[in-house]
């Protein structure tokens, strides 16, 4: 199926590894000039030969605001926005969790989707045209379980996501997330194996969502082939999710 992707352009934040990193290159062979935000300065070197890196902090308004503004000179427009950057956290439960670390999850999984959204907003606004796409999480519809943080934010995206899609609905603007299960990714070196083992148990298909499974949802929904979608939570889950 095409897509009608290419010669469209892309941020991708988080980008420079694991889900992000498949995402920018799943855009990238389908025509995307992406450019990958990451905080990460080694990230440059695990990006798609393609793709374009810029070091930007998500969690810091300024960096954020000076980040959009460069991206828009390097690329010319954006058309599409992929919130993906997060952290985990630990997990532990909540009577142990410290406040240094929840501020820290819901900085980066929380705020930072806001602050790289309503970045682009005006941009965006001014075309007429354009895709935010945020990466939640099963956990931010069922809450997981010594994951408080982690938990709150995402159900914190997923409520953004449906304010920010009824607010830009008439400007030619979608706005929607994924909520997948659990991916093999580095975040797993945060977690237990007892999490671990945990959260697998609950998905039905038995294992976890791969990258790229995740990276082609993100396509679609990218796409002119999703264009009545909005405010919409797309499913990753195996079949743990139950609405």
């Amino acid at each position: 199926m095409n897509l009608g992707l290419d010669g469209k352009t892309a941020i991708v934040t988080g980008g420079g590894r694991g889900v992000g990193e498949g995402i920018a290159r799943t855009l990238t062979g389908l025509g995307v000039d992406v450019l990958v935000w990451d905080i990460d300065p080694a990230a440059e070197n695990n990006v798609h030969h393609a793709v374009q890196h810029l070091l930007v902090d998500v969690a810091n308004e300024q960096s954020v605001i000076e980040g959009m503004q460069r991206s828009i000179e390097l690329l010319g427009r954006i058309d599409i926005l992929v919130n993906n950057a997060g952290v985990n956290g630990p997990t532990v439960p909540a009577e142990e969790y410290s406040l240094s670390d929840w501020s820290r999850v819901i900085d980066i999984d929380l705020t930072g989707v806001f602050l790289c959204s309503r970045a682009l907003i005006a941009h965006m606004k001014q075309r007429q045209s354009g895709r935010i796409i945020n990466v939640a999480s099963i956990a931010g519809k069922e809450g997981n379980a010594n994951a408080c943080a982690y938990s709150a934010a995402k159900a914190g995206v997923i409520g953004l996501t449906k304010s920010l899609a009824k607010e830009l609905v008439a400007h030619g603007i979608t706005v929607n997330c994924i909520a997948p299960v659990m991916v093999e990714t580095d975040m797993l070196r945060e977690m237990t194996s007892d999490y671990i083992n945990t959260i697998k148990s609950k998905i039905p298909l038995g294992r976890f969502c791969t990258v790229e499974e995740i990276a082609d949802t993100v396509a679609w929904i990218a796409s002119s082939r999703c264009g009545f979608s909005t405010g919409v939570v797309f499913d990753l889950s195996g079949g743990r999710a139950t609405y």
